[in-house]
């Protein structure tokens, strides 16, 4: 059998295919101490565990069978693959915007190839075109892959770089600018480019996907339409994550960079604005803002870039029993700054106060944020609050955790004196922190009860 029609297995999955004579991309039967399944076997990703090959379903669902659970399979087909999407010319029209779409890692859509069942990556125009041809009903579409990492491995070198490139964006005159990028630490670019890049004249919209384009109810297509509306046509001039609204597809949400948070781990409508209510809606019709305290699309091309960044900060989640050697640790290793997720009004245990007066008096800057994520930092109601604030530690207000460490890393990258640090993490560049919260930003449904059960018996499903 051919290295091909094994594509990425290896160890007992790869035993698997040669023993029962089948490879990547055969229709089979597979019978297993599991169960039976009919599917198309697909290649395994390089990062992949050696223990199990992959059926796509019937259904375009795909499911992992464990090697040496299989008895038998039986191969009733097999399929030819074309790696390359076509690609068809994407149409200028002086009369759209111009959006400049660039690519921090992964796929930014996708088409899949329902005769094979491969899901192919797009993302030169070209390629959009042919997997996302609504975009060209939208504006013109430019693209730039600047790195491909997974959002995991974003960090300030891929920051700097992300904010000269959106700088450079400005200058070179596009209507919107749309940053592709993987939904597990969106929040956090958003949050660090929203201080790098200060007052911009255009949107920045950041998108991503929560459901790769090869499962029937992938957001990707849907959300990168939305997000190229938003830049192209949205009168929003701020950095934006622009994601699934409802868990039907009816629209999608524009959150603020500072006030947005991913909350769940595989839902489409996973990104919530916390403490407040987000920016606006957008769909096909456009973009329906929420509020009117956004900063508005402006003729010029004028932006402010500060792509200060200390790294040596760092971020501690309070538990019950939390030992004063973590704090000395992080201390005796040259760290400069400690966001702590505090319980209730931002509090810790009094074991820890030495080591936190430790590290405050060694020139650590120590800010307190609340581990709730609704609501602010209260640290004169309690006495506990009093004490932790006589160590030297500054409440952040409502700041959110990590907007507060990213905050952080991009003030002690423009000073260590600690007057002038405060006054940076305290003084709001784009509502990280604000005067109230209002009644509706914060609704936390708890099923089952009556109330919640009625008010989702009127909605869609």
């Amino acid at each position: 059998m051919s290295e091909a029609a094994r594509k990425g297995y290896r160890g007992v999955g790869r035993a698997a295919l040669e023993r029962f004579g089948v490879g990547v991309w055969s229709d089979v039967e597979v019978a297993s101490t599991g169960g039976q399944f009919k599917g198309l076997i697909l290649p395994r990703s390089e990062t992949a565990d050696d223990k199990h090959i992959v059926l796509k379903l019937d259904s375009g669902y795909n499911i992992g069978i464990a090697a040496e659970s299989i008895t038998g399979i039986i191969e009733t087909g097999r399929r030819d693959v074309q790696y390359k999407i076509p690609e068809k010319e994407f149409p200028v029209d002086p009369n759209k915007p111009n959006v400049l779409l660039l690519g921090t890692g992964g796929t930014i859509a996708s088409r899949l190839d329902y005769r094979t069942g491969a899901v192919i990556p797009a993302f030169s125009p070209s390629e959009l075109y042919g997997s996302v041809p609504e975009l060209a009903d939208v504006c013109n579409l430019r693209t730039e892959k600047l790195f491909g990492v997974f959002s995991e491995n974003m960090g300030p070198t891929e920051y700097v770089a992300l904010a000269n490139r959106v700088a450079a964006g400005i200058e070179e005159g596009v209507d919107g600018i749309v940053i592709g990028h993987g939904t597990d630490t969106m929040h956090h670019t958003a949050a660090i480019l929203t201080f790098m890049v200060q007052d911009p004249p255009i949107p920045i919209v950041m998108v991503g996907s929560q459901r790769s384009s090869d499962r029937p109810s992938s957001d990707a297509a849907i959300n990168l339409i939305n997000a190229a509306w938003t830049a192209g046509h949205g009168n929003i001039a701020e950095v934006v994550v622009c994601m699934f609204g409802p868990t039907s597809d009816q629209y999608g949400i524009l959150h603020r960079g500072t006030r947005v948070r991913k909350m769940h781990s595989s839902y489409r409508s996973t990104f919530r604005t916390i403490g407040d209510i987000p920016l606006a809606l957008v769909d096909s019709d456009g973009v329906r803002t929420l509020r009117d305290d956004y900063c508005p699309r402006r003729a010029d091309r004028n932006v402010t870039i500060n792509t200060a960044f200390e790294q040596r900060v760092t971020f501690l989640y309070y538990y019950p029993n939390m030992k004063p050697d973590i704090v000395d640790a992080i201390v005796d290793r040259g760290y400069r700054g400690i966001v702590i997720a505090g319980t209730g009004l931002g509090h810790i245990n009094r074991p820890l106060y030495d080591a936190v007066r430790r590290a405050t008096e060694a020139g650590v800057h120590v800010f307190m944020t609340v581990q709730t994520l609704w609501g602010y930092t209260q640290m004169y109601v309690y006495e506990t609050g009093r004490e932790i604030m006589e160590l030297g530690v500054t409440p952040a207000a409502n700041m959110l955790p990590e907007v507060a460490y990213m905050k952080l890393c991009w003030a002690l990258g423009q000073s260590d004196d600690r007057d002038e640090v405060r006054r940076i993490m305290l003084t709001p560049v784009s509502d990280e922190t604000t005067e109230r919260e209002p009644y509706n930003g914060y609704l936390v449904f708890q099923g089952a009860v009556p109330e919640v059960q009625e008010f989702l018996r009127t909605i869609k499903r």
